[in-house]
């Protein structure tokens, strides 16, 4: 299990302008790094490479076009022709599973959450580019070593960056439901959303099978009143009075959300907000960033809050993490190892964490001092959530079967099979056990 740690690690000695890193960077700049780069790189890439990768669909459109130019000027450094297909959430992991079942059509995979575990057989050891980069940018934090490395301590993927899932809130609706300040424990969360609902102001959050928001939430919902699917010898412990205290509470909110959110996925809440229907949402730092450009009413209205705490008496957030794969049975390994180190130097992953505004919150930590951080209030909270996120295996281990219980939206399902009156909440709890003890048998 990761904890957070409020301490922050120091850049690297001597490397703090480096790392800081420019707000900006042009093409010819980039092109310049990369040639360079190219030529003293250890991962040399294979004559006549071409890399299929797959990647999440953008939120950011900015962050979009500044990862495709970093990966034109590798292409024009090293000759490696690279082919990005985008595809949503909810379809990286089916596409993904495809491809590893018949070993071809992709090379590398950009997905989420502990997607390499799925598929651990199948993933190319890349623990020769995780050393490199986590001695050159001060090291990863500790959830980084759990979604990267498998059980055995290779590393079977690289975690590129984490979005927060936090709380997006409207100031002056929660002002006028009687709350100066977001609350900072689940009783008053509570509170607030019965309050807003009643001014007709409401908030909703996603029990859809949104893989990003609702397995975000939920799971800190689940854990922040002492829930758990799994102990820490992966002992499946869903059928516990903390899980009953969790699903009441989460039937608390939904009777106060927004209609719909039982179908929701992981674009609705962002629409719902920026139209002016919603007032407060878990999200990252997108609806922000969108309404900066679309909606600057909204934007100067709005802020970001950690997640309140609940019983637990602590953080239990999961954030949204991005882990590059790299599978085994492709023909240019060595071109997709260079490929990821370079996506993370920082002449190139300085600009590009700028350019997602946020979004992105990297995972290794000498990129905390990232001018995007500071440059807006409204974003510095989503600058620790690499850090502060715990993982889909909860107490237990983050392998294969952690990885399949999120994939599979088990906890989801298990909150909105309750909410929605599907089941009652002992039958709720009992089909999520049924599913949990046939994953972990």
């Amino acid at each position: 299990m990761n904890t957070f740690t409020p301490n922050r690690r120091a850049l690297l000695k001597g490397g703090a302008s480096v790392l800081a890193g420019a707000a900006t960077v042009t093409a010819d700049q980039l092109l310049g790094f990369a040639q360079a780069w190219a030529q003293t790189t250890q991962w040399k890439p294979e004559a006549g490479a071409k890399i299929n990768l797959l990647r999440w669909k953008r939120f950011v459109e900015a962050e979009d076009k500044a990862f495709m130019d970093i990966i034109a000027a590798f292409t024009k450094a090293t000759g490696v022709e690279v082919n990005v297909s985008n595809e949503s959430y909810d379809d990286i992991q089916p596409k993904a599973s495809v491809a590893a079942n018949t070993g071809q059509g992709l090379d590398m995979v950009w997905g989420l959450y502990s997607l390499p575990h799925l598929l651990p057989t199948k993933c190319v050891d890349v623990t020769d580019v995780a050393d490199y980069l986590g001695k050159k940018y001060g090291g990863w934090a500790e959830s980084a070593n759990a979604y990267g490395k498998d059980k055995t301590g290779k590393w079977i993927g690289i975690p590129i960056a984490a979005t927060g899932a936090l709380m997006n809130y409207r100031i002056s609706s929660c002002e006028k439901a009687g709350f100066k300040e977001f609350p900072k424990d689940t009783a008053g969360f509570l509170e607030l959303c019965k309050a807003l609902n009643k001014n007709g102001t409401p908030a909703g959050m996603a029990l859809g099978h949104a893989s990003g928001d609702a397995n975000t939430w939920l799971h800190w919902a689940l854990w922040t009143h002492g829930g758990y699917l799994v102990d820490k010898n992966d002992k499946v412990i869903i059928n516990s009075p903390e899980t009953m205290k969790a699903l009441e509470f989460v039937k608390g909110l939904y009777d106060n959300f927004i209609p719909g959110t039982a179908s929701w996925n992981d674009s609705s809440n962002n629409k719902a907000f920026l139209a002016g229907q919603l007032h407060v949402t878990c999200n990252g730092i997108s609806v922000y960033v969108t309404a900066k450009r679309e909606a600057k009413n909204i934007a100067e209205d709005m802020n970001h809050a950690y997640m309140p705490i609940g019983p637990a008496g602590k953080p239990t957030e999961l954030h949204l993490p991005f882990t590059m794969l790299t599978f085994n049975f492709t023909k240019y390994p060595q071109a997709c190892k260079a490929l990821t180190a370079f996506m993370m130097e920082a002449d190139q992953f300085n600009p590009w964490l700028t350019s997602a505004s946020g979004y992105l919150s990297p995972f290794l930590n000498g990129f905390d001092n990232n001018p995007v951080w500071t440059s807006d209030p409204k974003n510095t909270l989503f600058r620790d959530v690499a850090k502060r996120t715990l993982t889909p295996g909860g107490l237990g281990t983050l392998g294969e079967n952690a990885a399949a219980a999120i994939a599979d939206f088990l906890v989801v399902d298990m909150f909105a099979n309750y909410c929605t009156g599907r089941e009652d909440a002992k039958g709720s709890i009992a089909f999520a056990e049924r599913q949990a003890k046939r994953l972990y048998r």
